[in-house]
């Protein structure tokens, strides 16, 4: 048999097992349900008369949506959708006309559900009016009053929400966001990326429980993005609920320890990048095997029914299986059988594209 490097070698598929095998990391997915007339699919992937559910332990929610639905007219823009928040950084994920904005403009209680509920810390963001003094909002447009210099905007913005030294606290927040020597500029001069970070600034100046921020990073420079995703992050660190939607994966994927992902208003799926993707049990997955014996390895591997192709090069081998689970068992069976020492192994492809991709397919 042929292993030379970039040779691809396809092994007939006779068959699936149940994945789990490969070490991961994130959300448990709670097992497989098979739609009516439809493939096996993760069960925070199921949609049904009431839209899919997500799976996650909400005792530590602090945002909880629940079968909440918004139609404008005859067009329905959320249905059926239920998910929750905790604390650190939630991506919600989804091409523009997902729903995610309409989502995220009822939590902020800027809209009222059609149907269903919302909460924020127990409360309804529609009707308890304390919430907003927990909720910090960036709205993906402008939502900034031109005539108005930085300082001045977030310092309202500050009053709006009762804080006791306004000047104090928009001048923390503008430094947050590395707008201090800006402050004093009109917002009208502004760039779409600096006015971006002066929505941030004002969401933050009442120092927020929970963070809603839809597209906050459209229009900032790279450099610009790169701060604004460490701040994200902090702040998720220090206990607080972050969501922020975006339709760019990788900027989710930099920032996001857990995604909710919605599809045509619907919830697609929710749950960590690796446990989603652990759970697409019908769609092949490239694994990378680090080892000093890559050919004498990727013989034995061939052996297995789940092994699609093997791609080998001096320092081991990359193989798309079927069934990770099955070849994550297989891999130390094989590594003894061939006195061959594997070093690492992990996947090629857990990414959010491969995630979203299958998600939009599955739709």
């Amino acid at each position: 048999m042929d292993l030379r490097p970039r040779c691809i070698h396809h092994h007939p598929r006779t068959g699936r097992l149940r994945p789990g095998g490969l070490p991961h990391g994130g959300d448990r997915l709670c097992g497989h349900q098979r739609a009516p007339g439809g493939p096996a699919i993760p069960e925070a992937d199921v949609t049904g008369p009431h839209g899919a559910t997500d799976a996650r332990d909400v005792s530590d929610a602090t945002v909880v949506v629940t079968d909440l639905s918004k139609w404008f007219g005859q067009k329905v823009a959320v249905s059926e959708v239920s998910c929750s928040f905790g604390p650190g950084v939630t991506g919600l994920l989804g091409p523009n006309g997902a729903g995610k904005t309409t989502l995220l403009r009822v939590l902020a209680g800027l809209l009222s559900p059609s149907a269903g509920k919302a909460a924020i810390l127990g409360r309804s963001p529609r009707s308890h009016h304390g919430v907003y003094r927990q909720v910090g909002f960036v709205p993906e447009d402008e939502a900034v009053y031109n005539h108005m210099s930085a300082r001045r905007f977030v310092e309202w913005s500050a009053a709006l929400s009762k804080v006791e030294d306004a000047r104090s606290a928009a001048r923390q927040a503008l430094g947050t966001v590395h707008l201090t020597e800006d402050a004093d500029r009109s917002l009208s001069g502004f760039s779409k990326g600096m006015r971006q970070r002066a929505k941030v600034a004002a969401a933050l100046v009442h120092d927020p429980q929970v963070l809603i921020l839809d597209e906050p990073l459209n229009g900032t420079d790279p450099v610009q993005r790169a701060r604004l995703i460490d701040l994200f992050v902090r702040l998720g660190g220090e206990g607080r609920t972050i969501i922020v939607s975006s339709h760019v994966l990788a900027e989710v994927d930099r920032m996001a320890s857990r995604v909710v992902a919605m599809v045509n208003g619907r919830l697609a799926a929710a749950g960590s990048v690796t446990a989603l993707r652990d759970a697409m049990s019908d769609t092949p997955r490239l694994i990378r095997i680090d080892t000093d014996r890559p050919r004498r390895l990727a013989r034995r591997l061939l052996a297995g029914n789940w092994v699609e192709s093997v791609r080998v090069d001096p320092a081991g081998i990359e193989v798309r299986t079927s069934d990770a689970g099955a070849l994550g068992h297989d891999i130390p069976i094989a590594a003894v059988e061939t006195d061959s020492v594997v070093t690492a192994v992990s996947a090629e492809d857990d990414s959010l594209e491969s995630v979203f991709r299958y998600l939009v397919d599955q739709r």
